[in-house]
């Protein structure tokens, strides 16, 4: 049996007896509110579908295999734009008037038109020299968010034993301190330098790519025994996919057009713990 996955805030009764319909459901399940999920399914209606959800503002998934959480024992995150509000990168150069021109930079990058992520980041950096180092905390403090969701999903994945790791093409300064409020297990990024408490426009040590994502996923799912089945990794740019392509619950959350396509789910109108709803708990 294969099941769709239907939800959105605006999922109401008279939505649901509609696509029920279309998809010539054999049991409609009620998980939680604005949530459903029809257990059997027309495959046939699939495209249809798709258009109805994509005209409803609905995200939808469809699962060969309804699995427990439980049996899930990865977690793995991008951090700007994913697990939390903004680019990071992008209020840094705010701090140093250069708001627009790294910006620009940073959205190209994660469409993937700019292919060499390394070159981006160090252009983008070197933007930031001279940039007081204080201007870091207060867009910790003061800027950064949580996106929707985000405690529900993590908190909720630690209850059932699962693994959680957080990989950035961001910064360490932002990092280490969301690894410490939420309790993550691990956490990578990239480490800005510090002169006389202003950013030298300079990286430390290796830039973390999508290929580094990559590497530290496949290393902490050898350390496991993970396979791909037991993995969920969400993202929404371009230096995502080398990670998301090595497991099978693969998000693409509020994500450029390039990572939907590639991923197995996206999430455009609902919060990160949206994911939690692709399996039985």
């Amino acid at each position: 049996m294969r099941y769709l996955v239907l939800q959105s805030p605006i999922l109401d009764s008279q939505l649901r007896e509609q696509i029920a319909a279309i998809a010539e459901a054999e049991q409609v399940i009620q998980v939680r509110n604005h949530v459903i999920r029809l257990n059997g399914f027309n495959g046939s209606q699939l495209a249809e579908i798709k258009q109805w959800c994509t005209q409803h503002k609905v995200d939808w998934a469809v699962l060969d295999q309804l699995r427990s959480l439980s049996d899930i024992k990865i977690l793995a995150m991008d951090m700007d734009s994913t697990l939390i509000n903004i680019e990071c990168i992008d209020e840094i150069a705010g701090c140093a008037g250069r708001k627009k021109e790294v910006a620009e930079i940073t959205e190209a990058t994660m469409r993937g038109e700019i292919k060499n992520f390394s070159e981006s980041l160090l252009k983008r950096v070197a933007l930031l020299e001279g940039t007081s180092a204080d201007c870091l905390q207060t867009i910790y403090s003061d800027i950064l968010r949580l996106n929707p969701g985000a405690e529900r999903l993590i908190e909720t994945a630690q209850k059932h034993g699962i693994t959680t790791l957080l990989v950035s093409g961001g910064f360490t300064f932002f990092t280490s301190r969301l690894k410490e409020r939420l309790k993550l297990d691990y956490a990578y990024a990239n480490q800005l330098e510090v002169l006389d408490n202003k950013l030298s426009g300079r990286v430390l040590g290796d830039i973390l790519d999508g290929t580094a994502k990559k590497n530290y996923l496949a290393a902490l799912m050898e350390q496991l025994g993970a396979s791909p089945e037991q993995c969920i990794a969400i993202g929404d740019g371009s230096n995502d996919l080398p990670m998301m392509s090595q497991v099978h619950y693969s998000v693409a959350y509020m994500a450029k057009p390039k990572v939907q396509e590639a991923a197995h789910f996206s999430i455009n109108h609902s919060g990160l713990d949206a994911v939690l709803n692709f399996f039985d708990n």
